[in-house]
């Protein structure tokens, strides 16, 4: 397993996030990988971590889930990945006291590479399929939570994630056309320490 620390596009270290690269063996019958495994998985990121949820989503092109964030007691971390076809997913600082609040850096994950992004709780979280469908998996630390959870803008100024939309208008649902403005969320919406 490989771990890299993930980067801006101006090459800004942001503290917390991760992307995982499995060792994955190919011969001339498939491949072989661990997609998870706890040990590994926590001595990498030098802390101890409980999955409690699994989540699966199928997507069609263009379709842009997010920006998504819990806030705590239900606050996420999220292991990501696209098991078949290709996203870019995108995650977002919030945490007020990090020296990169407010920004992003985003990640294409897909069936060739088999990468994984591990996203910490104080982010929020997003992704775009780019291939006419997309299959997500992720775990998650903790439980949905309609009451806590919160929803930022796609197109949200103040962010400016360059999504590789290519011209086209993203497809949402409701809840996510409907997504709040960071000028509009109360600073009580936004994580005040470095979890």
């Amino acid at each position: 397993m490989d771990v890299q620390k993930c980067k801006t596009k101006k090459g800004v270290n942001i503290n917390g996030p991760l992307l995982i690269s499995p060792n994955v063996y190919e011969d001339e019958r498939g491949y072989f990988m661990e997609s998870w495994n706890m040990r590994a998985f926590n001595q990498k990121i030098i802390r101890d971590i409980i999955f409690v949820q699994d989540n699966h989503s199928k997507s069609k092109k263009n379709v842009l889930r997010g920006l998504h964030y819990q806030m705590p007691p239900y606050d996420q971390g999220k292991l990501v990945r696209c098991i078949k076809g290709e996203i870019f997913d995108v995650f977002v600082d919030l945490r007020i006291n990090s020296e990169t609040f407010l920004l992003w850096a985003g990640e294409y994950l897909n069936d060739k590479n088999k990468s994984q992004l591990w996203i910490p709780s104080g982010f929020a979280h997003g992704f775009l399929t780019i291939t006419d469908t997309a299959e997500v998996l992720y775990k998650t630390t903790n439980y949905w939570s309609k009451d806590h959870e919160h929803t930022i803008k796609w197109d949200d100024n103040s962010i400016n994630i360059e999504w590789p939309l290519n011209g086209n208008l993203p497809i949402q649902s409701d809840k996510d056309k409907n997504a709040e403005n960071l000028n509009e969320i109360s600073i009580k919406k936004l994580f005040k320490n470095d979890i």
